[in-house]
């Protein structure tokens, strides 16, 4: 824990040494640039700021291409919003739904009040970052307020006096030897990996430099609640491992944060000392993970749901499929859709590429029907003025096959309660097919 504090305050103070410099004409500036998903935009950069923000994600969160002025360069923002940091330069991507509705995305496991009021913030902040950094800090206190969960854990040791139930296997491969023995017994500890996650998420969080000093404070009293819990670096994806039940079902909001920060916060010091870092959420996996929530809520008991189906398209089985989303009956496939944040065509009325992936899994998964969801607001360069919203917008027969495909638009610029509506509608026209 010592070693992560003092990081943290590293991270403090080259903050201040890059604040600092900001006055020097030979140093780059520290103003942040701001873009919208989806948007370019002529920045004037160094061969070193434009080679960094490029690397940055392996070049998935910004294409940085030169421009016809020398110094000059065209940064075109993707599908990630959030904050990168460069050689002394700032971007901050902003979302082309309304930021209330970013945090909706979010939102799934966690009380509408807490999303509605981070909205709020990062609408005044404009960066991501320390938003969720203080939302995380903020439910990770009420989480562990409710007590520092225990559970039992199967334990291996060799220990003098016997303890639980000798190791056979292990003993064995010491024969002769009586002490000390090979032991299996049960513990009852908060060594688990709820809070170990947990502890991985605030260790990460406090090497951010910038973060709020009440948001610090937070964060340092919670490494010394989950003392217990061993260092461990976790993969985001470990949280996928996590078997929720009514006695670790409080901390599922705050293990959702620590995912998303595990998930999307990279911090790296290249040589030079120049920090690079980044704090990006990928807008297509927020959409498609809250659409199949969702959905899957609200069919409870009328379909079962199967997201990102394992099938395969040609009879050989050579060429892999994975539908976002399968409906079935009785274990067999009815009904499949796809979701897009945002279409892969040139134009809505006719998302050729999609439509054809769409076509293929159909006919794989030999169903009549197949459904394209995808979100209004982040194809408006690609719709006509007036865009019918909803079911209805599209529908193909593709001929010589029979098969119906269907698109929906589900509009994220309007506001909760009507996305929620959308949504319901949905699922009900769903269940009828």
């Amino acid at each position: 824990m010592t070693a992560v504090l003092q990081e943290a305050e590293t991270a403090d103070r080259a903050l201040a040494d890059t604040l600092s410099n900001a006055d020097d004409p030979d140093e780059h500036s520290t103003q942040p640039v701001q873009l919208r998903e989806y948007t370019s935009q002529e920045l004037k950069l160094s061969e070193e700021q434009a080679s960094k923000l490029n690397l940055l994600g392996n070049g998935r969160y910004l294409s940085v291409a030169p421009n016809e002025h020398l110094g000059h360069w065209q940064v075109t923002a993707r599908n990630y919003v959030g904050s990168v940091n460069a050689a002394g330069l700032q971007v901050l991507v902003r979302p082309k739904i309304p930021l209330q509705n970013l945090f909706l995305l979010l939102e799934v496991g966690l009380r509408e009040q807490d999303w509605r009021d981070e909205a709020v913030n990062y609408e005044t902040t404009a960066n991501l970052l320390p938003a969720m950094i203080s939302w995380f800090a903020r439910t990770t206190e009420t989480c562990l307020a409710r007590g520092l969960y225990h559970s039992y854990r199967e334990q291996r040791d060799r220990l003098i006096a016997l303890r639980g139930r000798i190791d056979i296997a292990r003993q064995f491969t010491q024969p002769g030897m009586v002490i000390p023995t090979a032991c299996r017994f049960t513990e009852f500890t908060a060594d688990v990996i709820e809070n170990s996650y947990l502890k991985a998420a605030v260790s990460r969080s406090l090497k951010v430099p910038g973060v709020q000093p009440v948001d610090r404070h937070r964060l340092m009293q919670h490494l010394v609640t989950l003392e217990e819990a061993a260092e461990q670096r976790h993969h985001h994806s470990d949280h996928d491992h996590i078997t929720f039940t009514r006695l670790n079902e409080h901390y599922k909001p705050a293990l959702h944060l620590a995912r998303l920060i595990l998930a999307n916060l990279t911090l790296r010091d290249d040589i030079g000392g120049t920090q690079a870092s980044a704090f990006m959420l990928d807008m297509n996996e927020l959409f498609e993970r809250f659409v199949t929530e969702r959905l899957t809520r609200a069919l409870r008991g009328k379909l079962e749901v199967k997201s990102q189906h394992d099938d395969r398209l040609d009879t050989n089985e050579a060429v892999t499929i994975r539908p976002d989303l399968v409906f079935q009956t009785a274990g067999k496939p009815r009904f499949v859709a796809d979701i897009k944040y945002k279409l892969t065509s040139d134009t809505a009325i006719s998302p050729n590429a999609d439509l054809y992936q769409l076509l293929a899994y159909t006919t794989a998964l030999d169903v009549t029907e197949g459904l394209l969801i995808y979100c209004l607001d982040a194809n408006p360069e690609t719709l006509s003025s007036k865009p019918r919203v909803g079911l209805g917008a599209q529908s193909v027969r593709v001929k010589h096959t029979g098969k119906l495909l269907h698109t929906y638009a589900l509009d994220l610029s309007v506001t909760a309660n009507r996305i929620a509506d959308q949504l319901q509608e949905l699922a009900n026209w769903i269940a009828e097919h």
